[in-house]
């Protein structure tokens, strides 16, 4: 049985940061739903989200630095899981929404689901993808 040079290769840990950065939203996201309908204190969430997004791009950083990856199998999966993941975060923004969220609570909750709608795609896409030939 005969193993692929590239799967015995240290690679990243773009699939840890991605994961990472959901769990940090979906831990402040919990905090302000946690309020509803009163107004949420912010601090934590928006600490939790400037990490997310950190690590987020940390994990772009890393990822556009692999040599020999396997970039069309990347976008292919990463483009679907994309679509699937933007109506998602549609969907609950619109429920936010018409729960009357308002302010800088909205304004935190949508900056989560940019990060809900990247981050699994990413994961997704990068874990099928460093298996591939480039």
């Amino acid at each position: 049985m005969t193993t692929p040079v590239d799967a015995e290769r240290s690679v990243p840990p773009v699939g840890w940061l991605t994961t990472t950065a959901l769990g940090c939203v979906v831990v402040g996201g919990i905090l302000i739903a946690s309020y509803a309908p009163r107004p949420a204190p912010l601090a934590v969430p928006t600490a939790l989200t400037v990490l997310a997004y950190a690590l987020m791009v940390t994990a772009l950083v890393l990822l556009s630095r692999i040599a020999g990856f396997a970039w069309p199998t990347f976008g292919r999966i990463f483009r679907w899981a994309l679509l699937a993941y933007v109506v998602m975060a549609g969907m609950i923004e619109f429920a936010f929404v018409h729960d009357h969220t308002r302010g800088a609570t909205l304004t935190e909750v949508s900056l989560m689901l940019v990060i809900f709608a990247l981050s699994v795609p990413t994961t997704i896409a990068f874990t099928s993808a460093r298996y591939a030939d480039a």
